[in-house]
């Protein structure tokens, strides 16, 4: 029987006494042959509890190793979760083989903070840490919030969008809403500073390549010229504003209030007419650009 040691202990010392009650009175065993049992069932009684402890030990020892493989692999997948999107970690757990796709329409944005390289000369490095990692924690949040996938932080920068692994069709809208809430989140947390944080946004909608790189520590990025031009529109911006270019401009149009900026010269992309995006047209505004 499959009981744990001192239930068995006990259940083998009732019926060892139940077998002598009804020996003794019932059958009148003599008391030499009742002793030969006894010490039979001694014996196989000791063998039984020696059997039922093991038993009980190996079981124990089965348990907590299959508790620790499971703690194990929920570790790994959470820390899967936190460097690819659950449906890109599911498919490279069922088919470890090289992922890359195209997707037609996507919206990227980049951020990053104004003299940062002047700040973090002028501040320890645990404050520097302790603020980027304040500010990016809330950027997460709102990426939860509006439905984005964060791609991945390059020192102050942050790069997040919309309409990848998952294609969406309102990418512009979601990335655009993100980025005005950003802008609110580095606007209340400034209120709490000496030396207010002032952020550079630009957003650009196009096809990209997406996959994922590296054996050992794994990376899901995106690739092609569409990412180029959402960087190009941050590193163009002004600061408190959200610079878009004109393909964004052509989605956010109808629903949000943007303003011309004018044809600028980009690096690496000539002269483009870019817009700064002010706010959504029901009157829930984000902060104006600075002309």
């Amino acid at each position: 029987m499959k009981l744990r040691f001192v239930p068995a202990v006990i259940a083998a010392l009732v019926l060892w006494a139940g077998y002598n009650v009804a020996d003794v009175f019932i059958r009148d065993t003599p008391v030499p042959i009742l002793l030969s049992n006894n010490l039979y069932l001694l014996g196989a009684n000791v063998v039984g509890m020696f059997a039922a402890y093991h038993m009980e030990l190996y079981t124990r020892r089965d348990f907590l190793q299959r508790r620790r493989l499971e703690e194990e692999e929920a570790r790994s997948e959470r820390l899967l979760l936190n460097v690819l999107p659950p449906s890109i970690a599911e498919r490279l757990k069922h088919s470890p083989s090289l992922i890359a796709d195209r997707f037609a329409s996507v919206t990227i944005l980049f951020t990053d903070i104004v003299h940062f390289t002047e700040l973090s000369s002028r501040t320890s490095a645990e404050e520097l840490v302790a603020l980027l990692n304040e500010v990016f924690s809330r950027f997460d949040e709102l990426v939860e919030k509006h439905g984005l996938e964060k791609i991945k932080t390059i020192g102050d920068a942050y790069m997040a969008g919309a309409g990848v692994p998952t294609v969406r069709d309102d990418n512009a809208e979601a990335v655009a809403d993100f980025a005005l809430d950003m802008l609110e989140a580095v606007a209340k947390l400034n209120a709490s500073r000496a030396e207010p944080l002032r952020l550079r946004v630009g957003m650009h909608t196009g096809p990209v390549v997406a996959g994922v790189i590296g054996t050992k520590k794994f990376s899901y990025d995106l690739w092609g010229d569409t990412v180029n031009t959402a960087s190009r529109m941050e590193s163009h911006g002004l600061p408190d504003a959200i610079q878009v270019s004109r393909a964004t401009y052509e989605q956010l149009r109808d629903k949000y209030e943007l303003r011309r900026r004018g044809p600028i010269e980009v690096k690496g992309k000539g002269e483009m007419v870019t817009y700064m995006l002010i706010g959504r047209k029901n009157g829930s505004t984000g902060m104006a650009a600075s002309a």
